[in-house]
């Protein structure tokens, strides 16, 4: 346990579309995914939609994974990691609410006590968001809401019904596991509901198009680079500098592990005794 200065690393986007059937999910994140990486065919779409994705095909070469029945989060998560060994660097999950549904009919039908049973759907769902997290690409993934209707007064005094989007088809509480959480009406227009980067929660409602992905690529390039940590690594002259960095850079120390204690070696064997405030830093992990 240290105490170390909060700086942010580069990110990977972990974004959620939510909106109602008809307001653009699955082009309005092709487009965005398209401003995120700046070529078709480093996208790659997991289709839960029967053939949803193919019928964008003429804007770009993207990727497809067609998602059939069952949707349970085990095939999700082989979606995901197929997509990843194919190298893509945004993979957008269209859409995600199919795998909640899923899950509710399996709980429905299980014996026994409805509240116990959820012991059996909780880990499963907790698995597949934590792949989702985890993931070294960017992740857009698309959610349903409940559809209902309201009279809206067109200002002639006639009432006329409109759509509209009213409860995420999700687990309660699924947007705080992600950076961005965007709101598609039915008329296309997108409004933040939840922002940690601070690009879209003053907006008015917008369109989506590849602008907004090439916003969201320049708010993930602005933290500290790992090629960056990897060179203040090199570049420490003594055991105490390279514990520093250790403590200032905690979040990267997986993937730089090798790194830390190859330099952590070489600088080791140039003196005579190891220096103990590595020990409380690196050596511990």
């Amino acid at each position: 346990m240290i105490v170390r200065k909060a700086e942010r690393k580069q990110a990977k986007i972990k974004l959620a579309l939510q909106g109602p059937a008809g307001s653009g999910k699955t082009f309005s994140a092709i487009l965005m995914a398209y401003g995120l990486v700046g070529v078709y065919s480093d996208i790659c779409v997991i289709d839960t939609e029967n053939g949803s994705a193919d019928l964008y095909a003429h804007i770009g070469e993207y990727k497809v994974i067609p998602l059939t029945k069952p949707f349970t989060p085990e095939r999700y998560i082989q979606a995901i990691e197929l997509a990843e060994k194919e190298g893509v660097s945004c993979i957008i999950i269209d859409g995600l609410s199919q795998c909640w549904e899923y899950l509710l009919d399996y709980h429905a039908g299980l014996a026994g006590n409805s509240f116990t049973n959820w012991s059996k759907i909780t880990p499963r769902i907790n698995d597949l968001i934590t792949k989702i997290l985890s993931s070294t690409s960017h992740i857009i993934v698309t959610i349903r809401v409940k559809q209902d209707y309201v009279l809206q007064d067109k200002g002639n005094g006639k009432l006329s019904p409109e759509k509209v989007g009213l409860k995420t088809i999700m687990r309660d509480g699924i947007d705080y596991e992600f950076t961005i959480v965007l709101e598609l009406d039915i008329n296309h227009f997108a409004k933040s509901s939840k922002d940690r980067t601070g690009l879209f929660a003053d907006l008015p409602p917008f369109k989506i198009t590849t602008i907004t992905g090439n916003k969201i690529l320049e708010w993930c390039l602005s933290g500290v680079s790992k090629d960056r940590v990897k060179s203040l690594i090199d570049n420490a002259t003594n055991l105490q500098q390279l514990t520093e960095i250790y403590k200032s850079y905690t979040a990267y120390y997986p993937v730089l592990e090798a790194e830390f204690i190859a330099k952590k070696t070489l600088l080791t064997s140039s003196i005579l005794s190891p220096n103990n405030n590595l020990q409380n830093g690196i050596t511990n992990h």
